[in-house]
């Protein structure tokens, strides 16, 4: 069986600790070469992960002619600099959310995409699991009647002065870092695009970064809310509520490589619980998926799971939260800019 050769350009632990390890298990990747820019680093990763080549410096990386594909987890305001060149050595790029750090970036990427003739998604692992895909059927099946409300909650504690996310010219805060899923997955369930977003945003007074947002998105006969926060107790919930019932997600945004995922379906319409089912989802990797089917996407010269049309679209809402939390007024969420 045919393999997409890839290369990762960085150490970043979700490369390290999740999506290497995921893509190495998978039917169609397979990882060959691993890049940082210290030497030592990139030794010592490819060495505990059976990775065969190993590179000091990025350039190496994108000279290597056996590489198809790379894997960009590097810093948020390394993302559009570092995926442009990989776009224009001719290799394809999978590169971590967000995918830019706003709408022109993301054009930025369109071009090079369609002058190099290669394809760029962006690593939204979520849409393509498996209890994703069963409730985006559940929600247009009219089971839950006409959806009029989706809520979300993301967060978990980080105050390292040191860690990336707490850095704003690197592109850190919550809504860049977190926000950005119950965007995407409210827009997946819906099929839809927000007409304008509300957001309250506090920052952290030392770091500056957005520590808390709450946000509504108005979808027009859908109201979607949610909050995200890196200084608040771990936990993630998302609940779709219709007319005649209501969806359920558990772990939505980091479900388990090594345990079943569940969704709640209760159509009862009464508190008791009465019509309330589970659906569970069998072990899987939702990193080892979307490698394959990126991967896929090249072999079989189809559209990859999260193309850069789709990264647009999202970027949008992130800037218009942002500036909303600046503003205090309700923002628009414009490709145009």
């Amino acid at each position: 069986m045919a393999k997409i050769r890839w290369g990762v350009i960085g150490v970043a632990k979700i490369a390290t600790r999740k999506v290497i390890p995921a893509m190495q298990c998978g039917a169609y990747s397979e990882v060959t070469a691993i890049a940082s820019r210290d030497l030592g680093r990139a030794e010592e990763a490819a060495a505990e992960l059976g990775i065969p080549r190993a590179y000091g410096s990025y350039e190496e990386l994108l000279a290597d002619g056996e590489i198809d594909a790379v894997y960009n987890p590097l810093p948020n305001h390394l993302h559009v600099p570092w995926s442009v060149r990989a776009a224009e050595a001719g290799k394809h790029v999978l590169c971590e959310k967000p995918i830019a750090l706003n709408v022109g970036e993301v054009r930025e990427l369109m071009a090079a995409r369609d002058r190099a003739g290669v394809k760029i998604g962006e690593a939204f692992m979520v849409r393509t699991h498996p209890q994703w895909l069963r409730a985006r059927e559940i929600v247009r099946s009219g089971e839950l009647g006409e959806v009029r409300s989706i809520h979300a909650h993301f967060s978990y504690f980080n105050r390292d002065p040191l860690n990336v996310r707490n850095n704003p010219a690197w592109g850190g805060g919550g809504v860049m870092d977190i926000g950005c899923y119950p965007i995407t997955m409210a827009r997946f369930l819906l099929d839809q695009e927000p007409r304008r977003v509300s957001a309250l945003v506090d920052l952290d007074p030392d770091f500056r970064t957005d520590r808390l947002a709450s946000v509504l998105l108005d979808f027009q006969n859908v109201q979607v809310s949610f909050t995200c926060s890196m200084q608040m107790v771990p936990y993630q919930r998302l609940q779709v509520y219709g007319t005649k019932g209501r969806l359920e997600v558990i772990i939505p945004w980091n479900a388990p490589p090594d345990a079943p995922t569940r969704i709640i379906v209760d159509v009862g319409g009464d508190l008791s619980g009465s019509g309330q089912r589970t659906e569970e989802f069998a072990v899987c990797d939702q990193y080892t998926i979307q490698g394959d089917l990126f991967s896929r996407a090249i072999l079989e010269n189809t559209e990859v799971p999260a193309p850069l049309e789709e990264s647009i679209l999202n970027m949008a809402v992130i800037e218009a939260v942002l500036r909303s939390g600046r503003t205090g007024q309700w923002e628009s969420c414009d490709t145009a800019s």
